[in-house]
């Protein structure tokens, strides 16, 4: 009996977000005596990239390397997971929570018969029962949730746990699946990535300017720091609604949702809609002219200050030290 862990990938890496979940399997594997962590990789992606799951914890990858799983056809991805899940006797499939691992993870949730609980936090409490920590309310609160069933899914929520390094090299082995037409009944026809050279989803630091800056062309000082720190910019929905930035960029309850370990908000004022996007950061730092921001709340550290001093001068010192 194995943990499988469902990893997803993008551009011929993994996601770091599939390798915390891999590190997040490990550890309760040996908490619960469930055997190793056995990882499923689909779609076209190079052995060096899936031997190196094995740092993170995994001690075997399977990998179905159809080309058609490549894009992320949901149903697809649920039917070959399914198998690879029956294949290695697993009682307990762990991923990523993402928009794609929301919806594979729902409809694995009916063919394994297995409860799912996403957004988990930290290691099921197995003393009496199964009981796992989920985030609720945009990481505004926390919930309890029992798990009944025999098997069982966690959806871990990003930067929720430690991503172990110091694991082996995992063997990968190839994984035949049987795929029917009807599982490529929705066909991907166009997808638009978002550019940068760091993309909010991934980023563990993030640089997001509001309409403090007073327009586009001042966004030069967010991109140097955000370059600076090895970041990815982020935005208010004023700032997009405007065009200043694109919407992609857009970090709120409406836009993209980020738990970055590092969290920087310049001349963004912190409205709840906002905050709602990033309360799950580890560190928020705010940088703002007016002292009664509401931001200043949810900060754990914060500069009053004009944001066209205060920014050169942190990206003139960061460069200094780094």
């Amino acid at each position: 009996m194995s943990i499988l862990v469902y990893l997803e990938h993008a551009e011929g890496k993994v996601k770091k977000t599939s390798l915390e979940a891999v590190s997040f399997a490990n550890a309760l594997a040996a908490q619960t005596g469930e055997g190793d962590v056995v990882a499923v990789a689909l779609g076209t992606i190079g052995s060096a990239e899936l031997v190196a799951v094995g740092k993170a914890g995994a001690s075997k990858v399977l990998h179905a390397d159809d080309p058609r799983l490549t894009d992320g056809v949901i149903q697809a991805h649920a039917t070959a997971v399914s198998q690879a899940f029956s294949s290695v006797g697993a009682k307990t499939l762990v991923m990523a929570k993402s928009s794609l691992g929301d919806a594979v993870a729902a409809r694995l949730s009916i063919k394994l018969n297995a409860g799912l609980v996403s957004n988990v936090v930290e290691l099921p409490n197995t003393s009496g029962g199964y009981v796992v920590k989920r985030s609720i309310y945009t990481g505004k609160a926390f919930a309890e949730t029992t798990i009944s069933t025999e098997n069982k899914i966690l959806a871990v929520k990003k930067n929720a746990v430690d991503l172990k390094t110091d694991g082996g090299e995992a063997s990968v082995e190839k994984l035949a699946v049987t795929l029917s037409e009807s599982d490529f009944a929705s066909k991907i026809t166009n997808t638009e990535r978002a550019t940068g050279e760091i993309l909010l989803p991934e980023a563990d630091i993030v640089v997001s300017g509001g309409r403090g800056l007073k327009g586009p062309e001042n966004w030069g000082m967010i991109e140097e720091l955000a370059k600076t720190l090895g970041a990815a910019t982020g935005c208010s929905k004023p700032v997009s609604d405007l065009g200043w930035r694109p919407h992609h960029e857009h970090v709120g309850q409406t836009g993209v949702k980020v738990a970055p370990s590092l969290y920087i908000a310049v001349g963004i004022s912190g409205a709840i809609q906002h905050l709602a996007g990033v309360n799950s950061s580890k560190c928020i730092v705010v940088i703002n002219k007016d002292p009664e921001a509401p931001f200043f709340r949810a900060a754990d550290y914060g500069i009053v200050g004009d944001a066209f001093e205060v920014v050169p001068k942190l990206t003139a010192a960061l460069k200094e030290e780094l």
